[in-house]
């Protein structure tokens, strides 16, 4: 019942992780009543991404583009007041702003960018292992935090990294995982019941 140019915009929006065909032709229905204002902003802001936003050569997170031929690094890795000793490797940018939010990182990240995953087809040479390996070569960082998310395909990724990293003289944990705040213990699953009893700690 919409021209064929807002099916093909419903198409688009509906790629986006999380919207369905309802929620993106919401999206274009509400641009469309908004006149020429918001979506040549939205244009000009989503050709703009392209241009001037690229993975960060240092993490793998995301910087932008200051100058044309200069290294894009993130605001993270530009931080003098980080830990340089410290590194958390983690699945994805989202991870990292999450954990961002928690205030509990002070140190620096490596965004591995997907996790091994053999049913999808990600293997060990699909992960950016030797991107890894430099970054550690550099001397630094003394203790490493793998925060791969408590799945099946994040604690095969975790147990890979260990034993990627297991000749280095590093520290390296894993992020506990058990009860959320605020949660039940009877909705609670085993796995996760486990996890939170053998991650105890003394009061």
């Amino acid at each position: 019942m919409l021209p064929e140019r807002l099916n093909r915009l419903v198409s688009l929006f509906s790629r986006l992780p999380g919207v369905g065909e309802k929620t993106a032709q919401r999206f274009v229905l509400h641009l469309l009543a908004q006149g020429q204002g918001l979506p040549e902003r939205l244009a000009e802001e989503l050709i703009a991404l392209a241009t001037h936003i690229r993975p960060c050569e240092r993490c793998g997170s995301v910087g932008e583009v200051t100058e044309p031929d200069a290294p894009v690094w993130c605001s993270i890795c530009l931080d003098q007041k980080r830990d340089p000793r410290l590194l958390c490797i983690v699945a994805r940018v989202q991870d990292l702003l999450a954990i961002e939010r928690s205030g509990a990182m002070r140190g620096r990240y490596f965004v591995l960018g997907k996790l091994l995953s053999p049913l999808e087809g990600v293997g060990a040479e699909d992960l950016p292992l030797e991107s890894l390996q430099r970054r550690l070569d550099e001397g630094e960082i003394s203790e490493i935090v793998v925060a791969t998310p408590p799945s099946v395909d994040g604690e095969a990724t975790a147990l890979l990294l260990s034993r990627e990293l297991a000749e280095r003289n590093l520290r390296i944990s894993r992020i506990a995982s058990g009860v959320p705040h605020g949660g039940d213990l009877e909705f609670a699953d085993q796995i996760t019941l486990g996890r939170a009893i053998e991650g105890r700690k003394p009061i």
